[in-house]
């Protein structure tokens, strides 16, 4: 048995709630949700990490503006400071370079990241998850056992039908999930909430197309204030509430 499936355990211990933002499809705005959920969740006076598990393609240090390093190491590596945000990604070790992983390599490196990082005392860990319902999608729920899934979607009916295998994956798998969140909406729509329904899901908001955001990242705090963000942030409130 690998000794970091018992590490990664106690690694996770002081973190309260473990919000894991899925899809089953890339270019669907999870790296912009994740970020933008847990920089508003340190806004709101909580204590909040994020993970991104997009191993080969990492994004979110772009839009919270990270500037990657190696992280200190002292029984395990600290996470980054990302504004308030305890940030943790593998361009915190590869930087720039890119990452070509298949197989049991994903497993090894999802594995050592869990294991290595040392988040201490957190009100909620967002995880960005692996986009696809492949081996690290796979891995990462299995190895986060206890996390909520919040599941990404947009109106349109190629990414619903993605989003609808990756609801039923998890459902197969016994994995709560904590609602559904639609993504760059451009106007009233009922089809994310009632894929949302056939999944006895939540319907946790609706966040709107917004031509700010992407002069907005790599600023937080820009980011918050638009449209997107202050939406992405009130779904944060929802999931934890607003005490």
């Amino acid at each position: 048995m690998d000794p970091r499936l018992a590490v990664i355990d106690r690694r996770l211990e002081g973190v309260e709630r473990i919000l894991a933002v899925t899809g089953g499809k890339g270019g669907i705005g999870k790296s912009l949700v994740a970020s933008t959920l847990a920089f508003g969740l340190v806004q709101d006076g909580r204590r909040a990490g994020l993970l991104d598990l997009d191993l080969t393609g990492p994004s979110d240090h772009v839009i919270l503006g990270v500037e990657s390093r190696f992280p200190d190491e002292k029984f395990g590596v600290e996470p980054l400071d990302a504004h308030g945000v305890r940030f943790m990604s593998t361009t915190c070790f590869a930087g720039d370079a890119p990452v070509p992983l298949r197989g049991a390599d994903i497993t090894h490196a999802l594995l050592e990241i869990l294991a290595i990082t040392r988040w201490g005392s957190l009100d909620v860990l967002v995880i960005d998850m692996p986009p696809g319902l492949g081996d690290a999608l796979l891995d990462a729920v299995r190895l986060l056992r206890r996390a909520e899934h919040v599941a990404l979607a947009t109106g349109s009916q190629v990414v619903l039908e993605t989003v609808r295998k990756n609801l039923a994956l998890l459902r197969r798998l016994d994995v709560p999930v904590a609602g559904v969140v639609e993504n760059m909406a451009r106007g009233p729509d009922g089809a994310v909430r009632h894929a949302a329904e056939e999944f006895a899901a939540p319907y946790l908001g609706c966040v709107p197309w917004d031509e700010e955001v992407e002069a907005a990242l790599g600023d937080p705090q820009r980011l918050v204030s638009t449209r997107a963000g202050a939406a992405i942030r009130a779904v944060g409130l929802e999931l934890l509430g607003a005490a």
